[in-house]
């Protein structure tokens, strides 16, 4: 029961929103009394932190599977932005930014673990695409690791990109063009164009 529960909250608190999402809506949604939350998880806020550790394991795991496919790194790129959105179900609100918001202490546990996982997939995508001649050899690779995840951070800062002006798909297809650009060779930038040109080639 108590895997269902996390499961179950953190399909709720990414489609709906950390602050919105009730322990009543969890325990409805179970078909369970609260009481029953309550027995494995003596507040919300350690219900949002299992649940949010349990959907970064999700997103990992699918990240890695990607990545063992073995493509073309810009195109691992894409793959893997695809798959975030499809997992984010493209919602408006930034579930970092409420997490941020409403439980900073979760917030920076996340952070911690999130930057060890998300250097450590730029870096190996970086020295593919290297390797590829696709990224230009002279890459700072741990520059270019961190810069990567800080501005994945700012992109989701709804003071700087109001979600009545911007889409989370938008804005990650504008911070991964822009990322790209700057590191790709004049053979990358063949193929960053050829997927932007078209859309079809990378959904």
């Amino acid at each position: 029961m108590k895997d269902q529960i996390i499961i179950t909250a953190a399909e709720l608190f990414i489609s709906l929103g950390f602050k919105s999402v009730t322990m009543d809506d969890i325990a409805n949604e179970l078909g369970i009394s609260k009481k029953t939350i309550y027995s494995h998880f003596s507040t919300k806020s350690k219900l949002v932190e299992a649940s949010t550790f349990h959907f970064l394991s999700q997103m990992s795991c699918g990240v890695e599977n990607i990545v063992s496919q073995e493509k073309n790194a810009i195109v691992e790129l894409f793959d893997i932005k695809n798959f975030a959105m499809k997992n984010l179900k493209d919602n408006k609100s930034s579930p970092q930014f409420q997490l941020k918001k409403y439980y900073p202490k979760v917030y920076n546990l996340v952070q911690k673990n999130h930057l060890q996982i998300m250097e450590g997939f730029v870096l190996a995508n970086l020295e593919k695409g290297i390797k590829n001649g696709i990224y230009r050899e002279n890459i700072s690779l741990d520059f270019m690791s961190k810069i990567y995840f800080v501005g994945m951070l700012g992109i989701k800062d709804e003071y700087h990109f109001p979600v009545d002006k911007y889409s989370q798909h938008e804005l990650l297809e504008h911070f991964l063009e822009y990322h790209l650009r700057a590191i790709v060779t004049e053979k990358g930038l063949k193929t960053l164009n050829t997927l932007l040109n078209h859309p079809h080639l990378n959904n």
